[in-house]
């Protein structure tokens, strides 16, 4: 499939189809400070899908929407292996018959010497390297439930796999958050993204694709116009990449990796002080060392090349997601409040396009770190929050957050959030203890369905 996915990808006939949320109601929104700035404002002007309520012992959700378990940490797969703890970023794609295809990440953060290698040597990149992606199959019946069906290792051998994104071609990118490699332990360099094919049926031996940098990599999004990969970076100090592949479609024949800079405005800072609404003219300059020797020692050595170019600096960039010809992606810990940023890129032409803030968290009690994100078929965003944040928050296209779900079996973070193909379905994860020796808190994928269509989820 992913070969006829490719086929289908070239030929320009994979189109994203997902509707971007208002952009004015947005901005409009996010230029005004609500009331309350500090506290938690009234719920009603925020309450999309009405209040939450225990919907099972896991789990708080909005009246009506039901929700299933798969894929519990420790859990015996159907491959025999123990399903990976860390459940991170996730993807979901259609499979030839009908079924949903979830590849989920694995942000096992274990050191070397007690990392623990899921599915076969043979296969991994790394031997020792206890992080990866596991594949699931799911079959959604006629009135909206989803059933389990499968699952596997898909990819063995990394290491901090934390996000990643979805192709227009049929497969998975998944990102290794970290630039660590044999001085610290492990056998092989880390700090890559791989590719992972929606079709495998079992672990395949992959190799990084280090064109597209050795850097402190977070999610991916890309343009099924253009076959253009962006990419985010998760430190304090941040950039924004985007990869030209050679070939589109096939990133393992190599690219130019770049960086965003503002025109006009050479090393810009986008971490505060920013105005919801103003658009910036944004292009990009050259990184000519994607795989630097030293970034195990310097994790912002890719970085650096572009901000003495004049690339412009975020700080923490986490979620990405293409809809509607844009690209959305977060700063976890941007803003004046420190409680986030939502950015949207819009291109326009080859060279340059279109920056602008859409929307900022004015208090954690609000919003709390946006990670993983994705953009529902109905207009709005679902917004996995980080810092130990308890809910799934929705972005509406007319610029109100409300809560979508909390947190009841843990104080870890929501992650992967994605929607079935058909909309019916929407998938996260809790990502449970990250390392050995946590409190027990379990990693655990969720399956929740209901009345989509009472609100702009």
């Amino acid at each position: 499939m992913a070969d006829m996915n490719r086929r289908q990808f070239l030929s320009a006939t994979v189109v994203g189809g997902v509707f971007a949320p208002s952009l004015e109601r947005l901005m409009a929104y996010g230029a005004a400070s609500p009331s309350g700035y500090g506290k938690r404002p009234s719920i009603a002007p925020w309450d999309e899908y009405g209040p939450l309520r225990p919907a099972g012992p896991e789990l708080a959700l909005p009246e009506g929407f039901q929700y299933v378990v798969i894929g519990v940490e420790g859990q015996p797969m159907s491959d025999g292996a123990p399903t990976p703890r860390a459940h991170d970023g996730m993807a979901a794609f259609e499979l030839p018959n009908g079924n949903v295809r979830l590849i989920r990440n694995h942000e096992d953060r274990t050191w070397p010497e007690a990392a623990q290698l899921h599915g076969s040597e043979e296969t991994a990149y790394d031997p020792i390297g206890g992080g990866g992606t596991t594949s699931l199959e799911i079959e959604i019946h006629d009135d909206g439930t989803p059933e389990f069906i499968r699952d596997f290792v898909s990819l063995n051998g990394t290491i901090y796999n934390c996000a990643g994104g979805p192709t227009p071609w049929g497969t998975w990118l998944s990102c290794e958050e970290t630039t660590a490699g044999t001085l610290r332990g492990w056998r092989r360099s880390h700090g890559y993204v791989f590719e992972v094919s929606v079709d495998t049926e079992e672990a395949v031996r992959t190799e990084p694709l280090r064109a597209m940098g050795r850097f402190t990599h977070e999610a991916v999004a890309v343009d099924p116009e253009t076959g253009v990969v962006y990419l985010t970076e998760d430190l304090t100090t941040a950039g924004f990449y985007r990869f030209i592949p050679e070939s589109p479609g096939n990133l393992a024949a190599g690219g130019q990796l770049q960086m965003m800079m503002v025109r006009g405005a050479p090393r810009f800072d986008a971490g505060s002080g920013q105005e919801v609404g103003r658009v910036l003219s944004a292009v990009w300059v050259d990184i000519d060392v994607p795989d630097p020797a030293n970034a195990e020692e310097e994790p912002l050595v890719v970085f650096a090349q572009g901000h003495r170019q004049g690339g412009a600096r975020f700080t923490r960039l986490e979620g990405c997601w293409y809809a509607d010809g844009a690209i959305y992606f977060d700063a976890t810990n941007g803003g004046n409040a420190e409680a986030g940023q939502i950015w949207q890129y819009r291109p326009a032409g080859d060279d340059e396009g279109e920056l602008t803030l859409i929307y900022e968290s004015p208090s954690p009690q609000i919003l709390n770190g946006p990670d993983n994100l994705t953009v529902s078929p109905r207009g709005g965003l679902v917004i996995c929050e980080d810092n130990d944040g308890p809910f799934v928050r929705g972005l509406t296209p007319d610029g109100r957050i409300f809560d979508f779900a909390r947190n009841l079996a843990s104080n870890t973070e929501f992650a992967g959030a994605c929607f079935s193909p058909d909309g019916r379905v929407l998938f996260f994860n809790i990502q449970g203890d990250t390392a050995p020796g946590g409190p027990g808190q379990l990693g655990m994928t969720f399956a929740v369905w209901g009345p989509w269509e009472a609100g702009s989820l």
